[in-house]
Order: C-alpha cells, then structure tokens, then sequence
C-alpha cells in the first residue's frame, strides 16, 4: 500500500511539471477564435500524443475530428484504456484550445502568447495597481490565454500522457477532448458529441464525467476562497419585436413609438431581481439587455414603426418554456404601463391644448412568435409557408448574423399579419445553452459529488485559501451541452418560438440525450480574463488544481 501511495505522489509530481510545461508551450501558441490559430494548435496536440509510443500502438484512439460544417476547424480527441482494457468506467477530460483575440494588447500583441517577454514589457509600462503587484511577486504569469484556458487544457494534456505511459495508473479509462470554437458557437463540442457517444457504444463504457479545466477566479472583492463546480450554469436569449404605429412628429399622439415600449421593457426586465434564477441557494445574475435599436434606416419626421431588443437571461433551474412565460407577463405589463401612461399625458395635453379629449385606441398585444405564427397561419394558410419559405432562401445562413437571421424572420411574419395594431413579439434567439443542476438524483450524480468532496478533503490541509464546492460553473461554457431536459414539449417551445430553428441554427438534441453525463469545473486560479492583464496564479495551478484533477479521476474511476 504504501508503495502504491509513493508512487502516485511520483505520478501526480511529474503531472504538475508538465502541466508547467505545456501551459507554457501552449501558451505560445496563438489560437484566438475565428483564426487559422485553431487549426495551429489542434495539430500541435494531435502530434504530440501521436508520438507517444502508447499512440504508436493503438493509432485508432487517437483522433482528429473535423467539426462539421467546418473547413479547418478540428477536435483532438485521445482515448486511453486503462490496465489492458478490461475497464468500462471512463472520465472525460474536457478544454477549449481557442482564445479571445489580441487586440487589447494593442503594441504588444506580438508578444501576447510570450508570457516571459510580456512581463518584461508590462514592467515598463502602466498597469493596474493590483496586477502590477501580482506581476512583481513573481508568483503570476501573464499572457492571453494563458488562463483562459490554455493551463486548463495542458493539466489534461499532462493526465492524459500519464495515463497512457502507465496503464495501471488509474482503474478506468481516460478521454482527453480539445475543442475550438468555444469562445465563439461551440463547434468542436457540438460535433464532439457524436464521437463520444460512437466510442461509449463501441467499448460498452460507462461515462463517470466530464472534468473541465477551464478558469475559476475570485466571486467578489476580497474573496479568498477558490472554486470547485458541478453542474453549469444556462443561457437564453429572449428577443423583443416591437411593431409601434408611425405618425409625423407633429402629431405625436396618432402614433405609438416602439421606442417607448423598448424603454418601458428594460425598466421592466434589465437587472430586475425577481427574474433571478434560484436554485440550492445559488443565484443567477439577472438580466441585462444586449442589444436595442429601432429600425428605421433614415432620417425623417416620421416616429419609428418598430424596434428590436434582446436580453442575456442566466438560468439554473428554469426551462425555457417558464423563461418565456414569465418575460411575456413582463412585456404585457410594460405594454400596459406605457398605455396608461399615454393615455394620461393626452389628457393633460388636451386639456392644455383645450381640444377635445378621447382615449387612445392603444390596446394591450403580446404574442409568443409561436402564437403568432399560427394566428396569421390561420388566416393566411399555405401563403404564410410559403412566403418565408421564399424568405429563407435569400438569406444566406453562412453569412448572416443568428441575431439578424431570427429578426428577419419574425420582421416577414409581422408583415403579413392582417392585423395593424401595435404589439409586441416575444422570441428566442440563438444561442441556447442549457443549464444543468447537479443534484444527487441519481446514483452517477452523487457519485460525482463524493468524489469532489473527497478530492477537496484531501488537498485542503495543504493549501490555506479555503476550498468550496459550489453549483453551476458560472461562465457559459461548453458543459451545457452534455446533456439535456428528457422532456420534449420542454424543448418543442423552445424551437417553435426560435425562429432561427432549424435552417440557421440548431442543437444536437438527441446527441445530448444520448451522451447525458454529469459534469464538473475543476479549474486554475487567476484573474482578469478576457483582459490585457490576464493573469495565472502559479502556485495554485500547478500544485493544487493538478492534484484536484487527479484525485478526483482516481475517485470516479475507483469508486
């Protein structure tokens, strides 16, 4: 036994090293999204675990999957069995090999990727006065990427190797997976899922979990803690089509101004508390608007005749049927409030003006696009089907925005609506990522949970911050799609009311069902991703993240 121990803490050393390693040797790798960069560093990994005499031996576990509908864009995936493969139990060890761009580095992108000459040049320069000590104190390296998540990936990279190098290591299997396109709309994980599901049915394995590396950094000022999830966190994007009723300025009151009702909507809905999501005490951020804009294209004297906004909208119980229920009473009440409101500047107008005064004809009208596609399908018939049939075609999906796509889309259905009042339109635009709540419900659920609180026992005593097991990874990350609500009218409300759905966008519902694994976030500490100061702790990345990863891995595959 003890031998055993002694040479587990000899694996788990030379694990840390090379984690070192290669978060410096990626690093250096450019592979910002939407760049040639991706393709760069998918090659790089797929030939470092082809030189592995473990590889040599068994090439037809080594893969490098081209994503679909992708010309250069590739998954590397890399399947280990453990002792001589007679195991079934299998963790999957999940990263994205892409990047945010450079461009905040503005003078020094040419060395974003070079953690040792970027410090050097940001010792000249002025920086915040937090990085600036962390950069001083030697215990932090700076680079893009570098935490985000390109030492997440290499932690994987390392377990992999040693896995592969010493069979007998770990009592089941290990599946390393780099996927791009995660900054951008998770191409490689997406087209990964088939993969997945085609190497479980061919072994007959048991997926334990999927273990992302990806960033953990501080929940607020002063926070000392660091961060282990299970589950993630969701994300819709509820979009508005307003159709108001154009009239000349100077006779304001005949029209209603979609601007008045974009406005009246985010005082409704922008950072309102009561559309946070709860669950097991853990709590969403609520929503906060993306975009608004109305549509007119010129400048005239003429009101607007619709606009359009879209919210980020955070979910971690609630599906996206109650999403939509709830944002429809949201629009009916601000519809009502700008009515009243309306109503009582008119009268007061009137009254000052000393004209007669009548109410405004403005009623309350708030459609789900799905009820309104079927109430002016019901008066149009097949004219309806046809006509953004012929609409469908002259977008072209390649190139259009999603956003812009679904908005044409609910624009052409407005149009033939035989009914001129001013309503507003509730619809979801991509993208959809789903939440997904860790909970113990079943027997692979608590195992994941037993098997991250052991893991954080067993580093604890050796580390001072504390360590906490929280809830949903709170990035939107490529974990929402490892699995996916059993229920179909879930779903069904969700793609009647996308308008996007399918011929511009669509997830691979059934693949999700199939994989249906639980998932958990076991990443580095930094901070300021996403930034020109994006910054690793070095202690806890190397040391401590790497013998969370591996003690979990033993825990899951052993248990």
């Amino acid at each position: 036994m003890l031998e055993q121990k002694n040479c587990n803490l000899s694996h788990l050393e030379e694990i840390k090293q090379n984690t070192e390693k290669y978060t410096i040797e990626l690093t250096k790798i450019p592979s910002a999204v939407e760049t040639s960069g991706e393709l760069d560093i998918a090659w790089h990994l797929y030939n470092t675990l082809k030189e592995e005499p473990y590889f040599i031996d068994h090439p037809d576990q080594l893969y490098f999957q081209k994503c679909d509908g992708e010309d250069e864009r590739h998954n590397v995936v890399a399947y280990v069995k453990g002792g001589k493969g007679e195991y079934k139990n299998t963790v999957v060890l999940l990263g994205h090999i892409d990047t945010v761009g450079i461009e905040d580095y503005r003078d020094l992108k040419h060395i974003a990727t070079d953690p040792m000459a970027l410090a050097e040049a940001l010792k000249e320069m002025s920086i915040p006065e937090e990085a600036k000590k962390d950069l001083d104190s030697g215990e932090w390296l700076f680079g893009r990427g570098i935490f985000d998540m390109k030492c997440g990936v290499a932690a994987n990279l390392s377990h992999t190797l040693q896995a592969a190098r010493n069979p007998e290591l770990f009592k089941g299997n290990i599946i390393f997976l780099g996927v791009p396109d995660e900054e951008g709309n998770s191409a490689g994980m997406l087209s990964a899922l088939k993969l997945l599901n085609k190497i479980k049915d061919q072994d007959k394995l048991v997926y334990n979990a999927v273990l992302d590396t990806d960033y953990m950094t501080s929940r607020y000022e002063g926070d000392e803690n660091r961060y282990i999830y299970v589950g993630t966190i969701g994300k819709l994007l509820p979009s508005f089509y307003i159709v108001g009723k154009e009239s000349h300025v100077g006779q304001s009151f005949d029209g209603l101004d979609p601007n008045e009702l974009s406005a009246e909507l985010v005082r409704e809905i922008n950072l309102s508390h009561d559309l946070c999501d709860v669950a097991d005490g853990e709590v969403t951020v609520p929503p906060i608007t993306l975009k608004q804009r109305d549509l007119k294209v010129d400048y005239s004297v003429q009101i607007a005749k619709s606009a359009h906004l879209y919210f980020n909208y955070a979910t971690h119980g609630s599906e996206p049927d109650e999403v939509m229920s709830k944002l429809v009473s949201k629009a009916e009440k601000a519809f009502d409030t700008v009515v009243e409101r309306l109503n009582n500047h008119y009268k007061h107008y009137c009254e000052m003006s000393e004209i007669p005064h009548t109410p405004l004809p403005w009623k309350t009208k708030v459609y789900t696009f799905d009820a309104l596609y079927r109430k002016v399908a019901e008066e149009l018939g097949y004219k309806l089907h046809q006509r953004i049939a012929a609409l469908q075609r002259r977008l072209d999906p390649n190139t259009m925005d999603d956003r812009a796509y679904s908005l044409a889309i609910v624009e052409e259905v407005c149009k033939m609506n035989p009914d001129p009042d001013p309503m507003i339109v509730v619809f979801f635009a991509p993208p959809y990522y789903p939440h997904m709540y860790i909970n113990g419900k079943n027997d692979q659920e608590q195992k994941l949970l037993d098997a991250l609180n052991h893991s954080a026992e067993l580093v604890q005593p050796k580390i001072q911050e504390p360590l906490k097991l929280r809830k949903f990874y709170p990035y939107i990350s490529d974990l929402s799609f490892c699995s996916v609500t059993e229920n179909q009218a879930i779903i069904d409300k969700l793609i009647t009311n996308m308008p996007a759905w399918p011929e511009k966008y669509e997830l691979p519902i059934d693949e999700m069902r199939e994989f249906n694994v639980p998932v958990a976030n076991i990443g580095p500490f930094g901070k300021d991703a996403h930034q020109f100061t994006e910054r690793l702790h070095r202690p806890f990345s190397f040391d401590v993240m790497p013998e969370l990863l591996f003690e979990t891995i033993k825990y899951l595959l052993e248990k």
